[in-house]
């Protein structure tokens, strides 16, 4: 069985300031500093002679070539997204970089913030833009409800407010 993989597929690209200085500096970290470090371990581990049974040297590249595949995604993927530096014009309306307020039926409410793939993460509801619930919130207003399809069944909510304060404080 061979070794390819299908390209993986990007999603939007759409991020925030913040989300693009989060993906810059990890480029930087990978490329100036660790590679850097690794390449002059494994420089020291070929020095020492048999390299089949050298851990250093063995580990060291296969860190190289996962520091240089991030490394080649980075690049293309700061290439091609666009950075959303001001909330919109028109702000009753979801749209990326939205924060909402959301009540299901059982009076239940959650708040989330609407991102770009690249910088999802539910620990601080940053909800990715391209994820089922978010899809379903786009293009909404307040008092506009809407339904997720979840595992055990549709679930109906409702839009308790809209606000912009996460791409206003960048």
């Amino acid at each position: 069985m061979g070794r390819y993989r299908p390209p993986r597929r990007w999603g939007s690209n759409y991020i925030s300031k913040f989300g693009e200085k989060v993906l810059r500096d990890e480029l930087y970290q990978l490329w100036k500093v660790e590679r850097p470090q690794v390449t002059q371990t494994v420089h020291e581990a070929a020095l020492n002679g048999d390299r089949s049974e050298n851990g250093d040297y063995i580990y060291g590249k296969k860190r190289l070539r996962e520091i240089d595949a991030r490394v080649r995604y980075l690049t293309k993927r700061l290439e091609a997204i666009t950075v959303v530096r001001t909330p919109p014009q028109q702000q009753d309306k979801i749209v990326f970089g939205a924060g909402v307020s959301i009540e299901d039926d059982d009076g239940q409410q959650q708040y989330f913030i609407i991102v770009g793939p690249d910088e999802f993460d539910l620990k601080q509801n940053k909800l990715s833009m391209d994820s089922p619930m978010a899809r379903a919130m786009l293009g909404k207003h307040i008092d506009d409800e809407f339904t997720v399809r979840l595992p055990d069944g549709e679930k109906i909510w409702h839009i308790i407010d809209i606000d912009y304060h996460f791409l206003a404080e960048q």
